[in-house]
């Protein structure tokens, strides 16, 4: 498997002189056959700027940074698969920090690209070729022009054309899991959040975080629109907000106004969850499902990343251990990254984690960060590095009535998976 690089221009290129290597957080590793699949339909290759590929030697045996102008190479894997390594790289100015994307491992070989992943999901029905961009136009200027004067539709039409969200563009076709950003506040400090970021980060926030506090009005109509299916889902917390349930009291009438006049479809919530009392109110008021955001079930790690503000994570705990006995689905969306995750500690946390709230699936993410300053961010390995793919087997034994999966799935979705998984 041949080395794949990128020149100063952008032109990708395999190195017939180098054997391609991964990176499973600051280790240098060989990359095994089990680990790679044929690069899929919707991802992205992309060169990493400021950085030299590291690579195996055919002729000496020897691990080197390949010499001359070029760059090392990642591939930006779309919904439905998680990484199993990060690609081999130096920095060439450590001062420098990668753009805010999930970069993966990528090879050359049998005459195509390949990527250190695992198939997770099905692709489908987040396969970006399903958002057709004329059909999109025209639907965001219909929404426009009958509900001209919701802010919040105005905000998701940024988000779907310009941004390219896939989110916000299902509201707009009336599809799948439609979005509704309702806060322009949060009560955590994300390391390398998408939406805001403070001016010596050295980050650049991709996405433009809205700035108003919608209307009960304008939140219903959003959702009104949305659910005229039995399968369409209307969520509370996007990548363009901060955390919602500081917006509970607007999130609560909305849900009550909202089932007075339907029982179509399904209301979720994206969340920190750490503002117990308000989770318990939105829950009461009629909730579905609730996907709870997480890096790890390790207080020191979790707090390093999120630095949380008045909260922790027991109530994050408290506030999934509710939703569960009242009947909510409840998922984490799990941030994964190579040589973090897979660590003994991680996955002995998360497992007990899991069982104690009750989950039913498990969101693997792949974690959007510059590798150097996340792993120079949080805690030290104290235990075996067990690898991405093992990791994976191990939530599969350890948690048999728990999906693994990439995305909010219906309840009789998960149920038809779980007896799936279950007959094997």
């Amino acid at each position: 498997m041949n080395l794949v690089y990128a020149d100063l221009d952008g032109n990708l290129f395999d190195h017939p002189d180098y054997i391609a290597l991964g990176r499973n957080g600051d280790m240098v590793t060989d990359i095994m056959e089990d680990e790679l699949i044929p690069l899929p339909e919707g991802a992205t290759m992309v060169s990493l700027p400021f950085t030299k590929p590291i690579g195996l030697n055919m002729k000496s045996g020897e691990m080197q940074i390949v010499p001359g102008n070029v760059q090392a190479v990642g591939a930006l894997l779309p919904q439905g698969f998680t990484r199993l390594l990060i690609p081999s790289y130096v920095k060439s100015d450590a001062s420098k920090l990668l753009p805010l994307f999930g970069y993966t491992a990528v090879v050359w070989k049998d005459g195509g690209f390949y990527v250190a992943a695992h198939a997770t999901d099905d692709p489908e029905p987040w396969n970006p070729r399903n958002c057709d961009p004329a059909e999109l136009e025209v639907q965001v200027q219909q929404f426009l022009q009958e509900y001209g004067d919701n802010r919040v539709f105005q905000h998701l039409s940024k988000c779907a054309l310009e941004y390219e969200c896939l989110t916000a563009s299902n509201t707009f076709l009336n599809r799948l899991e439609g979005s509704i950003p309702v806060s322009f506040s949060c009560n955590a400090g994300c390391f390398g959040c998408i939406s805001e970021q403070p001016d010596d980060s050295g980050f650049l926030a991709p996405q433009t975080r809205m700035n108003f506090k919608p209307t009960v009005d304008e939140v219903v109509q959003v959702m009104l629109r949305h659910l005229k299916t039995p399968d369409n889902i209307v969520s509370f917390g996007q990548g363009c907000e901060g955390e919602p349930s500081t917006q509970a009291p607007t999130i609560i009438e909305a849900i009550k106004r909202v089932r007075q006049q339907t029982n179509m479809g399904y209301i979720n919530i994206n969340t920190n969850a750490g503002l117990t009392d308000h989770i318990r109110g939105i829950v009461d008021a009629g909730l579905n499902l609730m996907r709870v955001s997480t890096i790890s079930a390790l207080d020191d790690h979790y707090n390093a990343y999120y630095k949380p503000r008045g909260y922790t994570l027991k109530n994050v705990e408290k506030s999934l251990r509710y939703a569960a006995d009242k009947g909510v689905v409840t998922s984490i969306n799990y941030l994964i990254f190579p040589g973090v995750t897979d660590r003994e500690e991680e996955i002995e946390a998360m497992i007990e984690f899991v069982r104690r709230t009750d989950l039913k699936l498990i969101q693997l993410r792949n974690l959007n960060i510059d590798p150097e300053s996340y792993l120079q961010l949080i805690p030290k390995a104290q235990g075996e590095l067990f690898g991405m793919k093992q990791m994976l087997e191990i939530f599969e034994q350890e948690l048999p009535d728990v999906i693994l999966g990439s995305y909010t799935h219906l309840p009789e979705s998960l149920k038809q998976r779980r007896h799936l998984h279950q007959s094997r």
